[in-house]
């Protein structure tokens, strides 16, 4: 019998919320994401597992990181015919289910409600934010077990940074040195690994967004910057006309996208995204755009500092221990997760791990 949590209904209000809109629209906008009115999400996390073996568990992501400015997590409630228990890991917050016996067909199906607004930092005036405290800026000062912040991945910052005295400059010296040394490799599996120490010693700068914004975080972080990845998944059509940069179909199985912060005194946490102007020369029509195509410029000039949030926020997590895992930790948490008889399933292949994603807008834009 299956397990009805936190009001879960069936249909309901479900049915009659409005569809996503706006696909495509705006196309001639300009890329200039500003705070304003708030969108509010639900997304629905379908797992199945279709060949289990035996004892089977699932790890899953929960939208959950609360950024009063520009996202706030509204719950998740879900039914699943296992023993669920939402869990905190790491600084991740996830559901974590366990089926006894392969007969159960496992599945479990979550829906997550969120408001989101777009979100753009104005560093040419002194701000006011509260300043970081201090375990949270050791915290965002460490390093990880992929992104170690000694050796080439100091040398390499030191490079980076060059004369750069303050920290904005800085920041702004290490989002730029990325764009310029990096690629977006379209043959990368899944967002990349994000083994940031990996990559430099290989002299290969190619990858995806977990790979390019981590490699980011690293260099702000060995420059002394407090800077971390924040994982998430996008879930709406971009409203500046760049189809590279949202999610164009209500099915997300496959948008998922991390981003970066800086922590900026007198600014707070700000916006960064190295990677996405990688993605936007890659993939925005006709492709291989060059470095001085409008369409790359505004959204370089954009991403140092703002983001567009027609995405949503799970964590900003590292080395996530998954509760009552066989197979140890993960780098990071932004896919689900799932084993079956001790063995991992694997998170990148969500046809034969079986699980989907869907997203649909509940107010009007």
């Amino acid at each position: 019998m299956g397990i009805d949590r936190r009001g879960f209904l069936a249909g309901g209000a479900a049915a009659g919320a409005a569809l996503l809109t706006h696909w495509g629209a705006h196309a001639d906008a300009i890329f200039a994401p500003t705070p304003g009115a708030w969108r509010t999400f639900e997304v629905t996390t379908r797992i199945d597992i279709l060949m289990p073996e035996g004892a089977t568990q699932a790890w899953i992501p929960l939208p959950a990181m609360n950024a009063p400015d520009w996202f706030q997590p509204k719950g998740s409630r879900w039914k699943t015919n296992g023993k669920a228990q939402e869990a905190r890991s790491g600084g991740a917050d996830l559901l974590h289910v366990e089926w006894s016996s392969a007969e159960q067909k496992p599945y479990v199906e979550i829906v997550s409600n969120m408001a989101t607004r777009d979100r753009a930092a104005d560093l040419t005036k002194p701000g006011k934010a509260a300043p970081l405290p201090d375990a949270e800026r050791k915290l965002y000062l460490s390093s990880t077990d992929l992104v170690p912040l000694d050796g080439i991945v100091k040398h390499t910052a030191d490079r980076a940074v060059g004369l750069a005295k303050t920290d904005i400059d800085k920041a702004r010296a290490i989002y730029e040195w990325v764009v310029d040394n990096s690629y977006r490799r379209a043959s990368t599996r899944g967002c990349g690994s994000g083994d940031v120490a990996g990559m430099l010693k290989s002299g290969d700068l190619g990858g995806k967004c977990a790979d390019l914004n981590a490699l980011f975080v690293g260099l702000a972080r060995a420059a002394g910057i407090p800077a971390r990845d924040v994982y998430g998944l996008r879930i709406a059509p971009s409203r500046f006309g760049y189809k590279s940069l949202g999610a164009n179909s209500e099915l997300v199985t496959k948008a998922q996208h991390c981003r970066a912060e800086v922590f900026l005194d007198g600014h707070g946490w700000v916006a960064m995204d190295p990677a996405d102007v990688r993605k936007v020369i890659l993939e925005e029509p006709l492709g291989n755009l060059a470095a001085n195509e409008a369409k790359v410029v505004a959204a370089r000039k954009a991403l140092f500092g703002g983001w567009e949030t027609n995405w949503l926020a799970y964590n900003c997590a590292h080395d996530v221990v998954l509760p009552g895992s066989k197979t140890g930790k993960v780098g990071f948490l932004m896919y689900p997760q799932g084993e079956t008889n001790g063995a991992q399933l694997d998170p990148l292949d969500p046809d034969n791990f079986r699980y989907t994603i869907r997203t649909k807008e509940t107010t009007s834009a």
